[in-house]
């Protein structure tokens, strides 16, 4: 239903307006709001260096957690490195609920470019490097980037569940794959989650999510706001009908979606986190849910 006067007073007045959005189990441990940060916009141009104002994006990453958002998204391959160390930075001593994901398999050779590199021997690598940026003992939920064709998928799960054996990390995910290749990677390790690139408008993984929420699995959607010209503007009316922003209704249509959903919008601007935070307080009519679902936008290729 539409966002009643008592849930607006509510989301006004609660100090985590994030917990607006419920709670999702990751693996058999991690309670997390389902309204997390992604941290890889942090980072400068390009997903390259350092931010312009790093001060910024440490407070940024503060205020994401203030605002009640306890699961936060990175990968190596940002800046590289740049947004593991932010987070470090902006956040230790780490909230006890905080939960950080990260990712590896993907190298940075420069801005704008990505490189896959998924050998058993770079994940190592990968791994303890996030683990001394990140300054953790272990690292929470550690996903796949995306597969290496030059490596097979099996040779990279196993390496991670080497790692999980060894206390490096305490769950395995994916991220950028389709329904085969998590079922091969589930005979090899239990999957907490996947992420891959989703939104009302761009629904390509439909059949992933639904897999997802038949087997308990968190679905983590990035690009989460991507949109068309026809979407745009129907998300301009709705968003007018309930005083809300179009950002808003999007992750509102994602949060609704499915219960195993975990949109992780990334921004650089407090005003802009704020707003998607704010998010969790809106509730969308099954109509309004339902003319959202019937809009999309053709596949575009792959990229985190």
């Amino acid at each position: 239903m539409a966002t009643t006067p008592e849930l607006k007073e509510q989301a006004e007045k609660t100090e985590n307006p994030a917990d607006l959005a419920g709670t999702l189990l990751v693996g058999s441990e991690l309670e997390v709001h389902r309204l997390g940060f992604g941290a890889m916009r942090i980072t400068g141009d390009g997903i390259w260096g350092h931010p312009k104002d790093p001060d910024l994006a440490r407070r940024v990453l503060q205020r994401a957690v203030a605002l009640g958002a306890n699961f936060i998204d990175t990968a190596d391959s940002y800046g590289p490195y740049v947004s593991e160390e932010l987070i470090a930075e902006a956040l230790t001593p780490y909230p006890p609920d905080l939960v950080i994901a990260t990712k590896g398999g993907w190298d940075r050779p420069g801005p704008n470019q990505w490189t896959h590199n998924a050998s058993p021997k770079h994940l190592r690598e990968a791994v303890e490097g996030s683990l001394r940026r990140l300054r953790l003992d272990r690292i929470d939920v550690y996903q796949l980037h995306i597969p290496d064709p030059a490596v097979s998928l099996e040779a990279s799960v196993e390496a991670l569940a080497q790692f999980q054996a060894e206390g490096k990390i305490r769950f395995v995910a994916l991220s950028n794959v389709a329904m085969d290749q998590i079922e091969r990677a589930r005979k090899i390790v239990p999957i907490v989650s996947v992420q891959n690139r989703y939104s009302f408008a761009d629904r390509e993984w439909d059949y992933v999510v639904d897999y997802c929420e038949l087997n308990g699995i968190a679905f983590i959607p990035w690009h989460p706001l991507s949109s068309s010209r026809i979407a745009n503007l129907l998300l301009e009316r709705i968003a007018k009908n309930h005083q809300k922003t179009p950002k808003q209704v999007a992750l509102a249509w994602l949060l609704k979606r499915s219960p195993i959903m975990l949109p992780i919008p990334g921004t650089s601007s407090i005003e802009h986190l704020e707003e998607n935070v704010h998010a969790a307080s809106l509730r969308l009519t099954d109509e309004e849910y339902g003319d959202l679902t019937s809009v999309s936008q053709p596949p575009s290729s792959l990229r985190d």
